[in-house]
């Protein structure tokens, strides 16, 4: 039985336990992404304040039973809940950590329930996973999988406007329709400041890239 009084130690065989039920999981939506929103996390955290257990406790869970690789169910707070209460986290810690976890998705949408201040760092931390240099790769590795291009040309997709040429039902289509809209809907001041630098990255690749492509 590991105590209260031992949060790392706790930390830790959560750790282990989301690493062994995430194992195999494509890279972008695995322990690698886990690993990401944790450090991002913690950053915000230390500006913003809030419980530094429960933001490290709701990161590592966050997506520990994500609905797709779950049959399209969505089981991340229940085995949040059934994590925690094996390693006798005390039952509120339980339920904080379980809403965050429950809530903090784009698939809630309008259901979605109010966050706690610690659930307002998780959600930016993982929205924040989402754009920049790994942004990109993640809307490409992503694509790859479900036989998405990440671009059409504009000769092909019948767009008259360079600047979205190859957007429709692309990755770069996903840019704009969900990753640019991003920044606006951030909880906390430095994850903003953080999401105006990965944007500003991801619009400069994309110039390019269009560029290189002669949609200039």
């Amino acid at each position: 039985m590991i105590s209260m009084e031992e949060p790392n130690a706790i930390i830790d065989q959560v750790a282990e336990q989301v690493s062994e039920r995430m194992s195999g999981q494509q890279a972008g939506h695995g322990v690698d992404h886990v690993l990401r929103v944790l450090k991002t996390a913690r950053e915000i955290q230390a500006q913003v304040g809030g419980d530094r257990f429960v933001v490290e406790l709701a990161a590592w869970l966050h997506d520990v039973g994500d609905a797709k690789f779950h049959d399209g169910v969505e089981r991340s707070a229940e085995f949040a809940r059934e994590i925690l209460r094996d390693l006798d986290v005390g039952n509120d810690i339980i339920e904080h950590v379980s809403h965050i976890v429950d809530n903090l998705s784009f698939r809630k949408g309008s259901a979605a329930k109010e966050l706690s201040l610690e659930g307002k760092i998780v959600q930016d931390a993982d929205r924040l996973d989402a754009l920049g240099a790994i942004g990109i790769v993640r809307t490409i590795e992503f694509g790859a999988t479900r036989g998405q291009p990440f671009y059409v040309s504009e000769a092909n997709d019948g767009s008259t406007d360079s600047s979205k040429a190859g957007t429709g039902k692309t990755g770069i289509g996903h840019f704009h329709e969900k990753l640019f809209k991003l920044r606006d809907l951030l909880n906390t001041e430095p994850a903003k400041h953080i999401a105006a630098e990965r944007e500003q990255f991801m619009r400069a690749f994309l110039d390019q890239f269009l560029r290189e492509c002669g949609e200039e």
